[in-house]
């Protein structure tokens, strides 16, 4: 981290979630779309391409939250030389400062990452039958937002799903394809937004018999 400066004070925080509330909608309504067309070329199974979108979600956030940890110890190392305050006031002064300084996330090794957990994941193409490079841009995307979002107190995060759970329909809407008389979810399209316990936004499943 750099050498201490003044943080910047918590203002805007309320827009600030808005905006990234808004960027996962966007994401999903846009980018994941996008990114489903990418791998279409390579796979025709439109299964096959959504779960593997789901699955890049999951492990983007995994990625962005762990270097975020790492990025907070080393933040709050340095700032608690110089600041005057007790941990409360200290961890708020360490999350703004993560906030203003976005450069101290390295973002292309988080995405480096991912592609190679999803060529190393069991369940989905081996990688001579698809490079998922090809949908780079949508795990570069998810890194920053999932990263971002660790700044917000509370911080919001994404649900973890299981196939064959049952469907709450507090958590989820059902694809179009889906069998709507079917109690239990076949896969996860797209995963819920949660912020401390509570769904903010719901995420897609397919349910099936």
């Amino acid at each position: 981290a750099r050498p201490c400066s003044p943080p910047r004070l918590r203002r805007g925080s309320a827009s600030h979630r808005a905006c990234l509330i808004a960027r996962y909608n966007f994401i999903y309504a846009k980018e994941r779309l996008e990114a489903e067309a990418r791998l279409r070329r390579y796979i025709c199974d439109l299964e096959t391409v959504q779960r593997i979108i789901y699955i890049t979600v999951v492990e983007s956030f995994r990625a962005a939250k762990m270097e975020f940890w790492k990025v907070k110890i080393n933040v709050k190392d340095t700032l608690g030389i110089c600041f005057r305050g007790g941990p409360t006031s200290l961890e708020v002064a360490v999350l703004d400062y993560i906030a203003c300084h976005k450069d101290l996330y390295d973002i292309c090794c988080n995405v480096h990452e991912v592609i190679c957990c999803l060529n190393k994941n069991p369940r989905l193409p081996c990688p001579g039958e698809v490079d998922f490079v090809v949908i780079s841009p949508l795990i570069r995307e998810l890194c920053c937002l999932a990263f971002s979002m660790q700044t917000l107190i509370p911080p919001l995060d994404i649900s973890f799903g299981v196939d064959g759970e049952c469907f709450n329909r507090n958590m989820y809407y059902r694809s179009f394809d889906s069998d709507f008389s079917a109690p239990f979810v076949a896969y996860h399209v797209w995963p819920a937004l949660i912020e401390d316990g509570t769904v903010i936004v719901k995420g897609e499943v397919v349910t099936k018999k």
